[in-house]
């Protein structure tokens, strides 16, 4: 027999043993990213539905109630742009949505406190939008 075939023969276990041991570092490896990032993807996600119920609460302040100090629609686009922030840790389509929010807020933002519902529905939608694609990006984390 070959010395390299009878060393194989005599070091099988440790061999091995050396396999499993580096698959099960690397599995190991893997699954702690892998917890990390939706870690990372869930505090994101729960921060992001608390911005996104703010910013519906300046909504119906603006509208409904009139109220100048919490309805102040500037107050709406600090919320907006903290949306904008969070997406970006939570995977598609959750940032492309929050770019529409965006785009359908700077658009209709003026039009809150006016008599016409239409940027109310426009941006209520946008929201809702948002936040049940932010519930099934919570939902699909495993």
């Amino acid at each position: 027999m070959t010395t390299v075939g009878r060393q194989l023969r005599d070091n099988a276990v440790a061999l091995i043993s050396l396999v499993v041991a580096l698959g099960s570092l690397g599995y190991n490896t893997w699954r702690n990213e892998r917890t990390e990032h939706n870690r990372n993807v869930r505090a994101a996600a729960f921060e992001l539905l608390m911005r996104l119920a703010d910013l519906k609460r300046v909504v119906f302040l603006a509208q409904y109630d009139r109220d100048q100090a919490g309805g102040n629609p500037r107050t709406g686009w600090t919320y907006v742009l903290e949306i904008q922030d969070l997406s970006k840790l939570a995977p598609a389509p959750v940032p492309a949505q929050a770019e529409r929010l965006q785009q359908v807020w700077g658009g209709n933002w003026e039009g809150l406190g006016k008599d016409d519902q239409t940027a109310v529905e426009r941006i209520d939608g946008a929201i809702d939008t948002l936040r049940d694609s932010t519930l099934g990006t919570l939902r699909s984390l495993r």
